[in-house]
């Protein structure tokens, strides 16, 4: 069961039979739905397309999938929920941060055929980041990585603005998308750190498990860390549970210590106060792993399986939130830094020293510009289990 926002929440919420402005829910995606937009090149890639459409709303949300444990579902549904939001008639961009490429591969993009990856945007900043655009579908554009981007850590280890990089890129698509989906890597180093400095929301895509929790505990620290400095404005959204069983003893144990641990985080002022467990959680479909090995959404793949209509219902809950506060806009997250700020973020990440070869969250605090009481202070401790587990007898 999923928690209410409380009054104060910066996403007002419609009722759960609305869609913002009191219209009706959208239907569910069908098999006679319009598909992949078919290669006009002649060449078999997907054609490459600077000149994006105006975007249809006011303010670009920006949102950090991550989760530094693997296998969790944090691509699928990074590229099945951008999918699904741009059969809502949004545009979206995918930047794959991760150097396996899986988003890419995911959309069926050929990574060796793009002229530019996000490995070089962040190598080199004169490049236009419209140049290395690619249209995957209908409303859907990608920004793709590759193999070469492992060595990006170690490369802009000194380089200035280290941290900035990825805000620079997506500030300047902020007039032709509505939503950037940034599918960072399974670790908390440098790239990761790129993708929470340029983003306003965190999603935590994650499985229904014990361990599970003790690593969103130790993601939602360096969270706190990153907002200390380098981005004040990020806030975590909340955790799409993915694999999901609810008939399980064990997953509604872990369902209960998550709501409530964001439930008694509302009187803090944590970047978690508003988070929630999103509903509804994406259930164990095989389609869903199937549909990566033919370069295909599930919505291309399987439009009527079940992980078809949770990732539907899940992109009309993120815009249903989003888009009534677009119209009745309170405190929230930052959707993008300003060029002001930009410039400022720069000018204090200079000034960072290189991280040490100790623990993630020890080397993320002496590479951030903390200063100097806060850097000696012991990192923040989440701790979210709560409750003592109970034996199942299945």
């Amino acid at each position: 069961m999923a928690m209410d926002r409380p009054s104060d929440s910066p996403y007002p919420m419609d009722g759960p039979d609305q869609r913002p402005g009191g219209e009706p829910d959208a239907p569910e995606f069908s098999a006679q739905e319009p598909q992949r937009e078919a290669d006009t090149s002649g060449s078999g890639e997907r054609a490459l397309s600077p000149a994006l459409p105006s975007r249809t709303g006011s303010e670009t949300r920006v949102i950090a999938m991550i989760n530094q444990k693997g296998g969790v579902g944090k691509t699928t549904t990074t590229v099945n929920l951008a999918a699904a939001l741009a059969r809502r008639g949004r545009q979206v961009c995918i930047v794959d941060l991760d150097p396996q490429a899986h988003a890419s591969l995911h959309l069926g993009v050929d990574t060796d055929a793009m002229p530019h990856t996000v490995y070089d945007l962040l190598a080199d900043e004169s490049i236009d980041p419209a140049e290395a655009l690619v249209k995957a579908q209908e409303n859907l554009w990608l920004i793709g990585s590759e193999t070469d981007l492992a060595a990006a850590e170690g490369e802009l280890a000194s380089a200035p603005n280290r941290h900035g990089r990825l805000a620079r890129v997506i500030a300047s698509l902020r007039e032709r998308v509505d939503y950037v989906l940034i599918d960072c890597p399974p670790s908390l180093g440098l790239l990761t750190i790129n993708g929470l400095v340029a983003a306003g929301d965190v999603l935590i895509p994650m499985q229904a498990q014990f361990l599970a929790l003790q690593g969103v505990g130790k993601l939602l620290e360096t969270i706190s860390l990153i907002t200390q400095n380098l981005n004040p404005g990020l806030r975590v959204a909340g955790v799409i549970l993915c694999m999901f069983d609810g008939q399980t003893t064990h997953a509604q144990e872990v369902v209960s210590d998550l709501e409530t641990f964001f439930s008694n985080q509302r009187d803090e002022r944590s970047p978690w106060r508003f988070a929630r467990v999103y509903q509804p959680a994406i259930r164990r479909n095989v389609k869903l792993a199937e549909c990566p090995s033919f370069g295909q959404s599930i919505f291309e793949y399987a439009p009527t399986a079940a992980g078809a209509h949770d990732y539907a219902r899940l992109a009309d809950e993120l815009m249903r939130e989003w888009e009534a506060w677009v119209r009745d806009p309170r405190p929230a997250p930052a959707s993008l830094p300003a060029p002001e700020a930009l410039a400022q973020m720069a000018e204090a990440l200079d000034d960072a020293a290189p991280g040490s070869n100790g623990d993630p969250l020890d080397e993320l605090a002496a590479d951030l510009p903390l200063p100097q009481d806060e850097r000696d202070a012991d990192p923040p401790v989440v701790e979210i289990r709560g409750s003592d587990p109970v034996r199942s007898d299945a």
